[in-house]
């Protein structure tokens, strides 16, 4: 629930089942969009299709101005004020803000570098840098940050994980993962942990290849598995377009019921919502409609598409269901999540953060 709505009295009550019914009335999907600012035409289909929430990339940023101005857009293009809008800010070479207008942080293998010298510098590293993405990108209306990358890199898989992960185990990676995930909360923002259940032992790169992982399932249960169920109470994740042959040979986890029934919310334990690594990544297959239906027929709670192509948005919206069941109890989780900023000033945690990774 929003903050400030309560049952205290006759607004706030019909103020609630304003968002009770707006929430109902989203579409199962996270869009993306095509510029730094929204078309007319971008608008009507966003007011028509009604997305759950918006995801911003590199296309989509000018100056912070112009991000805030959007952000604040895309919500009036649905009505919802409370719409989450993400992106992708882990630091290293998936950083989305760039410098000038942020600093270049360091990557999850810089962070994890310094745990490995001094375990509580580097879990303080990993809160602090996020509670700095916070201060970055909540003031412009991003809530959402598409971190932490909880795989664990295995000898032979691809550089598409490679030094975003935080170390070569699934301790440390558990570790990092859940002081990112505080710092974040901290500033008012909330993560998502992915890609599960583990992207670590793809061999190629799921933008444009499908990988077949041939590890047991004990072996995966022992360190693919295990950062995420260390994760397992946070409110969002994000699905691995990666084939587990010892579990179902025939289809990725993201369009898998068997992986997402089985490992995802029985084994790993994970009860938040589920959204789809990019419906626009070649790892899939058959057209923009067939894949985003098995997206949600296998069990995601919403699909994401990024890339703002207005054709391949519409074969996405052709399939797309509104928000119900568990998906729109999980999607209401999401939202009832967010907690207030803490109190912590920024200039002092920029400082120490400078030394951590000097003294690195």
């Amino acid at each position: 629930m929003p903050a400030g709505f309560s049952r205290g009295s006759e607004i706030p009550i019909a103020a609630e089942w304003l968002y009770d019914h707006q929430m109902s009335e989203s579409a199962a999907v996270i869009f993306g969009c095509s510029g730094p600012v929204i078309t007319a035409d971008e608008q009507a289909f966003y007011r028509d299709v009604r997305p759950w929430g918006f995801i911003l990339f590199g296309r989509n940023i000018v100056s912070l101005d112009q991000v805030a101005e959007l952000t604040a857009s895309l919500r009036d293009s649905i009505g919802r004020p409370d719409a989450p809008v993400l992106i992708d800010q882990e630091g290293g070479r998936v950083q989305r803000f760039k410098p000038p207008l942020v600093p270049q942080y360091p990557s999850g293998a810089d962070l994890g570098g310094l745990y490995l010298a001094d375990k509580e510098a580097g879990l303080r590293a990993a809160w602090i840098l996020s509670r700095l993405h916070a201060f970055d990108l909540l003031k412009l209306g991003i809530t959402v940050n598409c971190l932490p990358v909880l795989d664990v890199p295995a000898p032979g898989g691809h550089e598409v994980i490679g030094s975003r992960a935080y170390g070569m185990t699934p301790e440390v990676v558990a570790d990092m993962g859940q002081a990112a995930c505080a710092g974040l909360k901290a500033g008012g923002m909330l993560p998502v942990i992915k890609h599960i259940p583990g992207h670590g032992r793809a061999d190629v790169d799921t933008h444009f290849q499908l990988p077949t992982v041939a590890a047991s399932r004990t072996e995966l249960q022992d360190r693919d598995f295990a950062p995420f169920k260390a994760l397992a109470g946070e409110a969002m994740a994000m699905s691995a377009h990666v084939v587990f042959s010892d579990i179902d040979p025939d289809n990725p986890a993201t369009t898998s019921k068997t992986v997402i029934e089985d490992v995802i919310r029985d084994e790993i334990g994970f009860d938040g919502l589920l959204m789809s690594d990019d419906v626009s990544m070649n790892a899939l297959s058959g057209d923009f409609a067939v894949r985003a239906g098995a997206i949600l027929g296998a069990g995601c709670d919403v699909s994401l598409h990024c890339n703002g192509v207005r054709a391949e948005m519409e074969a996405v919206a052709s399939v797309t269901p509104l928000l119900s069941g568990d998906a729109l109890r999980r999607a209401k989780a999401v939202l009832a999540a967010f907690q207030s900023p803490d109190d912590s000033d920024e200039a002092a945690l920029r400082d120490e953060f400078a030394g951590l990774m000097a003294a690195s």
